[in-house]
């Protein structure tokens, strides 16, 4: 389909940093014995020289730090903090280097058992004042961003539905297959972020690639008679599950709030849905102008051959992740 030429044409350059676009995570809660524990977690391959670390409030002093160590294809700093305050009710947050490195992190924050908060630090909004207590409605739109959030950076899984789309095209199958899609990475994002599945985070970055590619090789065949044609929504359910995975390693790093927890988690998953509507919908503009614009034959190929090449390279990339 030439609907996929544009878009996937202004991703490409995007690709070797795949895995960079996932922001840091910064959890901080708080200890019996009245400190607090920091836990700052970042991409072990970084984008800049100036380094991404948690700023120490003043009223607060570190009374603990443990060396860097690996963690997934991350790294991460543990440290202990002394707060003059009796709660961490207006306490700020912030992170160093987020400008420097153009990145984004979220911060998790539990000042008692069963409370919860999160927020994402920016380059226009750096700081984090810890506040009372969120509401069910802030709850849900918050993960409702959260989740529509995490689909528009996930450079994979857009490649992955990208490429449905050309498998199916438009009409009742493509209903079918998004539909078994979303079925299938909704179970696995809720087994997972319950604590019932573990999610070895390295093996699943791997088979989403793998499942890219799959896909891409399925495109590339002239005969168009195997049971993944004629049925995708087969082929899209059973990889849904493996990205449900992966959006549940993203929502892992953020955390789920105990008292809004079944909120929080169907919104996370809605904001991924309403992502991938807006996805489709995007391509199917660029698809209307393209079409317009030019008829020629290549634009039938060359989505194809981009996927196929981007899955390649995602492949041969988490292979020395996954073997390290």
């Amino acid at each position: 389909m030439r609907i996929l030429v544009a878009l996937l044409i202004l991703l490409t350059p995007l690709v070797t940093q795949a895995h960079r676009f996932a922001p840091s995570a910064l959890d901080v809660r708080a200890l019996p014995n009245g400190e607090i524990s920091v836990v700052w977690k970042t991409p072990a391959q970084a984008t800049s020289n100036v380094p991404m670390l948690p700023v120490l409030p003043d009223e607060c002093a570190v009374v603990s730090e443990t060396p860097w160590f690996p963690e997934g294809t991350g790294k991460v700093l543990r440290q202990q903090w002394q707060c003059t305050g009796e709660s961490m009710e207006g306490l700020p947050l912030s992170v160093s280097g987020l400008a420097a490195n153009q990145s984004s992190a979220v911060v998790s924050v539990r000042p008692q058992p069963g409370v919860f908060f999160q927020e994402v630090l920016t380059i226009s909004d750096p700081v984090f004042v810890v506040p009372s207590q969120r509401s069910l409605l802030d709850t849900a739109l918050h993960y409702l961003w959260l989740g529509a959030e995490h689909i528009a950076v996930g450079i994979d899984h857009l490649f992955f539905v990208a490429g449905l789309l050309l498998l199916v095209s438009w009409g009742r199958r493509l209903v079918y297959t998004i539909t078994a899609f979303t079925v299938g990475h909704s179970i696995t994002l809720a087994l997972v972020s319950l604590g019932i599945v573990t999610n070895p985070e390295a093996l699943i970055e791997w088979l989403i690639a793998v499942s890219i590619w799959v896909l891409a090789y399925e495109l590339s065949k002239t005969q168009r008679k195997s049971r993944l044609w004629a049925r995708p929504w087969y082929l899209a359910g059973g990889f849904g599950l493996l990205h449900g995975m992966g959006f549940a390693g993203a929502l892992a790093e953020t955390g789920l709030p105990q008292m809004h927890l079944p909120a929080a988690l169907l919104f996370f998953n809605v904001g991924i849905e309403l992502g991938q509507l807006i996805f489709v919908a995007f391509l199917t503009l660029v698809g209307a102008v393209v079409t317009r614009l030019s008829s020629a034959s290549w634009l039938r190929v060359a989505p194809v051959y981009v996927l196929g090449a981007v899955s390649t390279f995602w492949v041969l990339e988490r292979t020395g992740a996954l073997l390290s």
